[in-house]
């Protein structure tokens, strides 16, 4: 495949395959884009059209202002270092703890407090009302903590018998 033609200037192009850029860190640790034509952009973040259903699919790299620079249809078309590099980005930008088991509940009233183990460790939070989980389809669950937080339960059927007990009482 080629690459895409250049885009207009001030406008983003869409990378597929293969990578047209160089993206490096500056020693202030930014990242820092070189398009096709040279054009030098520092401080891109990397924004993930889709961060749960599709988080491989459809990245946007933004300027400091909220322009699109690039857009990458797909993270296993970019050359290793590149994608490392990205992936590390979007760690550091995102920050979305998986429950995978409920360990205790306060109380079935809400405001109430639960502790949950997840992919980044153990976790306190206190769930303001049942409006706070949202079902997103397919078994997931988004939870907003009363801080903000966003938790994520990737498979409510996968979890255990007692966690998916105390999950109905609120659902």
């Amino acid at each position: 495949m080629n690459p895409p033609s250049p885009a207009a200037p001030g406008t983003a192009e869409t990378v597929d395959a293969p990578w047209p850029f160089a993206l490096a860190r500056n020693p202030a640790g930014r990242l820092v884009l070189t398009d096709a034509q040279g054009a030098v952009t520092v401080g891109v973040v990397p924004v993930r059209a889709f961060p749960i259903s599709a988080a491989d699919e459809g990245l946007s790299l933004v300027d400091g202002d909220g322009h699109e620079r690039a857009w990458i249809a797909r993270m296993d078309h970019l050359p290793d270092a590149e994608r490392a590099l990205l992936a590390e980005a979007l760690q550091e930008r995102e920050f979305m703890p998986e429950i995978q088991r409920l360990l205790e509940v306060s109380g079935f009233a809400t405001p109430s407090t639960w502790r949950v183990d997840t992919d980044r460790g153990v976790f306190t939070l206190v769930l303001k009302g049942e409006e706070d989980i949202r079902r997103l389809g397919g078994g997931m669950l988004l939870i907003a903590d009363s801080h903000g937080v966003q938790f994520l339960i990737r498979d409510l059927f996968a979890l255990d018998r007692q966690s998916r007990k105390w999950l109905d009482r609120f659902l």
